[in-house]
């Protein structure tokens, strides 16, 4: 059985530890100096490389002081090497030119690399919905794998890195499910958390129903709608038309209109009462309508 590895597991050697007066010391993992082109993205990473405010902070910081933290990769069996921890670092000393990264080299599992990577992105504040789903589910697939106990006590030991709850962390792997068109989403909020998990257990073909009819109608799904919709489902009788009349369906537009009475007495001669202005109003009112 393949041992645990984790990210609190692995010892990144301090700086002075590393370098000492520049010479190589028995026993000290060195850093090396990797090309850029050789460092590849971990298969099926889950968590978004963007070109963002936190990004730009990355790369001012690569600029002008270069690369603080080294980045933690292995050999791949078909040349170069796929990034274990880095992947932002990489695309910022992209973004400044540079043509190597510091890197450790470290001969992992898969399983070993998987909880690795997980655990040293998923504390993140800025994470999205999308990449904690992902990531909750590849770290359960290994825990699963090295034979971890199943149920409750495995999905608590997932989301203690983070101090969310097993339901928490099952709701984000059920969330793992959903198209990727429609984790953008949830993760750009047009989906609520719940209402995703309801329709995470939506059939293939009843999840591309529903976001065919969320771009077509502009739809923001509530709760009561996504139970509906896992629900019918479920006993097997979701259409397409279903869907788009469920969605369809809008609550109706509150309108209040305020006429000032001074404008109203402008049009009217002082004799006139409320009624007969009323009156003339509405007959006027009729007309326009019966025009329409």
């Amino acid at each position: 059985m393949n041992k645990t590895g984790s990210a609190a597991k692995v010892k990144l050697n301090s700086f002075d530890d590393l370098f000492g007066d520049g010479q190589p010391q028995a026993g000290i993992e060195q850093v090396q100096e990797i090309a850029l082109s050789e460092l590849h993205e971990f298969k099926g990473h889950p968590f978004k490389v963007l070109d963002d405010e936190k990004m730009q902070e990355t790369v001012e910081s690569v600029r002008e002081h270069g690369v603080l933290m080294p980045g933690i990769a292995r050999p791949r069996a078909e040349g170069g090497y796929e990034i274990i921890a880095g992947h932002r670092r990489r695309h910022a000393c992209e973004l400044v030119g540079l043509d190597t990264m510091p890197m450790f080299i470290r001969n992992y599992t898969d399983d070993e690399a998987t909880i690795i990577m997980v655990d040293s992105n998923i504390q993140r504040e800025d994470i999205l919905p999308s990449e904690k789903a992902k990531a909750y589910r590849m770290k359960y697939e290994v825990m699963k794998h090295q034979g971890s106990r199943a149920g409750g006590l495995t999905l608590d030991e997932l989301g203690g890195a983070t101090g969310e709850s097993a339901k928490t962390v099952q709701r984000y792997i059920w969330i793992s499910r959903l198209s990727e068109l429609l984790l953008d989403m949830v993760d750009s909020g047009k989906i609520g958390i719940m209402q995703a998990v309801d329709i995470s257990f939506l059939s293939e073909d009843a999840q591309q129903w529903v976001l065919v009819a969320i771009q077509d109608t502009n739809a923001v799904i509530t709760k009561q709608q996504s139970a509906m919709l896992k629900e019918s489902d479920k006993k097997g009788e979701l259409t397409f038309p279903m869907v788009r009349m469920l969605l369809e369906k809008e609550k109706p537009v509150e309108r209040k209109v305020v006429i000032k009475t001074e404008r109203i007495n402008s049009y009217f001669p002082d004799t006139y009462s409320t009624d007969d202005i009323e009156k003339i109003i509405f007959q006027l009112l009729d007309n326009w309508k019966n025009t329409q």
